[in-house]
């Protein structure tokens, strides 16, 4: 055994002593039922499941119900009204998660706990294989608070939950639920439908997804006055995001089998999608003649994902765990560049992975988890763009996790070890890394709770950060790497404080006040130089400094029986810098307000969200102005159609220019103009 693997297994023999130790110092506990109501659980980030309003950093929860009725956008732009996160925004069909501040390599994209293994992180123009209408819900963690996905989670974690392995029979023996809607600014239609039939034990899950989108309206010309008037050219007079089209189709099914148990089973799934990315074109080189690139024009990505699942989660009746969860996973990923009529770079990911879990859960005051995973990966990129050569990534690591709940106050703690190795031609490189967690929280009231955490995360760089070496379309840009970096560590802090609603207090309150510090902080930086026409930006380590908080609250202005008018609003702010100045795309502060009306039938909103000017900038970057978005919606159940519900939006009433500016291409990339949308979901 190497001394890496030794400190690996130690670890988890320490872990598990631990968490033992804590079981049965609680065995005299009265053990907590389990049908005592939980407001919002929150699976991610832990095992064991933990209400939303006791957890010590941020978290969001989007439902299928939600989720089926917001407008069709990928995961980035779905997620990017939230505080706290905003959207690599590259193109209608690529956008990826970016959570105070961070985004790529530090941000963990996961689908039910496990890894995408697509190239979504590898560059802001790669798509996430896993769409958000899949899910049955989405938790959005902020921060490095998921201590047990390890440091690719040091940003946040986005983990979209399905329900394609069931993990209980359908009611009545058949459930599901159908949704459509339909867009005018990029005359776009989606449809998606997932279905569960099965009294038990066998239970059968299947689903798919359509979206279509033309090229979408736009306010302004997609070129941003900046841009033009720093270019020296005429403003661009457009009203069309040229080459932003998409086309996204996934289908999938799953088998299960059930009983007192628990449950296994087993799912497949393809997703397709055809998208185009607006900017990203192959010009020909200055004298060259012009009909030798006749056949070249826009760029387009053609990504193709196989994803094979088995999950199970097996009941335990003795000693400190009551659950076994095991989880493991094969996905083969593709996407092809097709400049114009001809093919251009390739991108291939295939890896496996496994995850396995004890489970301490609803037994007396301590829930707790010990637990290991690993992943192989196998990359290639074939082609003039291919940055980045041919590498294998394996991981393997072990982490423990537990909390002792006193009621009124208590304390969570967690650890995790790794192992890293990457390899390449020429080149092996091997990380271990050590994080850890504590945390405390203080309940003076049913209605309150104060919480502090601090986390120690490190972080070892990608096969992209070690070995780029060539031109990158996608960012414009050559990039070079290092192969001699050192592992990144980050030291966080964050302070979290809740008022809930209750039968005494229309008022709720949530704020989060976070700081962090990295040292060998791992960003892309201009050297100046030139190449291959591009300008050369380099991977380089420094020290990083991050702050920010996340404010979220609402009153109710009036109830009368069953009705409701309420009034929400949410404030983010996140500042980074590092030795080398202002760390690039940090995104300006946001404001957003919403009056809404409930009654059983209707509900309606009317949102209005503002961004601030963005002028703190790297050298590499123009300014973003602010802007103002306007949203009406409104939806009603039909009475006569029970499960059915309509709805309708207006959104950027105002038919306002907005740019993202965490994204690398706003400057030549607007947000829609005004659209109106309308659709339906059938749940049954």
């Amino acid at each position: 055994m190497t001394g890496s693997s030794f400190k690996i297994a130690l670890g988890a023999g320490i872990s598990l002593i631990a968490l033992s130790g804590m079981a049965q110092a609680q065995s005299q506990v009265q053990a907590q039922s389990a049908d005592e109501p939980i407001k919002e659980v929150v699976v991610t980030g832990s095992a064991y499941a933990v209400s939303k309003d006791a957890l010590m950093s941020n978290v969001d929860v989007l439902k299928q119900a939600q989720i089926d009725e917001m407008p069709a956008r990928g995961l980035g732009d779905m997620l990017s009204d939230l505080p706290g996160v905003r959207s690599s925004g590259f193109a209608p069909g690529a956008s990826r998660p970016i959570i105070r501040g961070l985004d790529g390599f530090r941000v963990l994209v996961l689908n039910n706990g496990m890894g995408q293994v697509d190239a979504s992180a590898v560059s802001p123009d790669h798509a996430s294989a896993t769409d958000p209408l899949e899910a049955q819900r989405i938790e959005v963690l902020r921060g490095p608070s998921a201590l047990t996905y390890g440091g690719n989670a040091i940003g946040g974690i986005v983990n979209i939950i399905d329900d394609r392995i069931a993990g209980a029979p359908a009611k009545d023996g058949l459930d599901g639920r159908v949704t459509a809607q339909a867009s005018s600014v990029d005359e776009g239609y989606q449809g998606a439908f997932n279905l569960k039939a099965g009294n038990g034990p066998w239970v059968l899950t299947l689903d798919g997804l359509k979206r279509k989108t033309e090229d979408y309206k736009t306010p302004v010309g997609p070129e941003s006055r900046r841009l033009t008037d720093s270019e020296g050219e005429e403003p661009d007079t457009g009203d069309t995001q040229v080459n932003s089209a998409t086309d996204l189709e996934s289908y999938g099914a799953g088998l299960s089998y059930v009983g007192d148990f628990g449950f296994i089973g087993f799912s497949a799934k393809q997703t397709n999608s055809l998208y185009g990315v607006p900017g990203h074109s192959h010009e020909h080189e200055e004298g060259e003649p012009e009909d030798e690139h006749e056949e070249e024009g826009p760029v387009r990505i053609d990504l193709k994902q196989t994803r094979y699942d088995f999950r199970s989660h097996l009941n335990i009746d003795s000693g400190p765990f009551n659950s076994l969860q095991f989880a493991a996973g094969y996905t083969d990923y593709e996407h092809t560049e097709l400049e114009g009529d001809e093919i251009g770079t390739r991108f291939l990911s295939d890896g496996k992975e496994f995850r396995a879990n004890l489970v301490r859960q609803g037994m007396g005051e301590v829930s707790g988890v010990i637990g290991i995973n690993g992943l192989t990966r196998d990359f290639e990129a074939i082609g003039a763009e291919a940055f980045v050569p041919s590498s294998t990534t394996k991981e393997l690591g072990v982490f423990s996790q537990g909390r002792l709940d006193k009621g009124n106050w208590g304390v969570e703690g967690g650890l995790r070890l790794d192992q890293k190795k990457i390899s390449s031609a020429g080149f092996n490189r091997d990380f271990t890394n050590t994080s850890a967690s504590l945390g405390a929280f203080y309940k003076p009231s049913d209605h309150s709770f104060f919480g502090a955490s601090l986390t120690r995360s490190e972080r070892a760089p990608s096969d992209v950060e070690l070995l780029a070496n060539g031109p990158h379309a996608g960012t414009g840009s050559y990039e070079i790497g290092n192969a001699d970096f050192d592992t990144e560590v980050g030291y966080s802090l964050e302070l979290t404080g809740h008022w809930l609603m209750d039968e005494h207090s229309d008022f709720t309150f949530d704020a989060h006040v976070y700081t962090s510090k990295f040292d060998n902080f791992i960003d892309l930086r201009p050297t100046g130089a030139e190449q291959d026409e591009l300008p050369v930006y380099q991977y380089v380590q420094t020290d990083a400094d991050f702050y920010g908080l996340e404010l979220e609250g609402g009153i109710n202005l009036w109830a009368h029986g069953d009705k409701t008018v309420r009034f929400d609003a949410t404030y983010d702010y996140v500042h980074g810098d590092s030795d080398l100045g202002p760390v690039a795309r940090i995104p300006p502060y946001s404001v957003t307000g919403k009056v809404s009306y409930t009654d059983p039938r209707w509900t309606a909103h009317v949102e209005a969200r503002y961004a601030g000017e963005q002028d703190r900038l790297t050298a590499q970057e123009l300014p973003t102005d602010a802007y103002t978005l306007v949203n009406l919606f409104a939806a009603y159940k039909v009475a006569r159609f029970e499960g059915v519900s309509v709805f309708a939006e207006v959104r950027n009433v105002l038919d306002e220019e907005a740019r993202e500016h965490a994204s690398f291409n706003k400057d030549i990339l607007v947000q829609p103009g005004r659209n109106l949308r309308a659709g339906l979901s059938y749940r049954f």
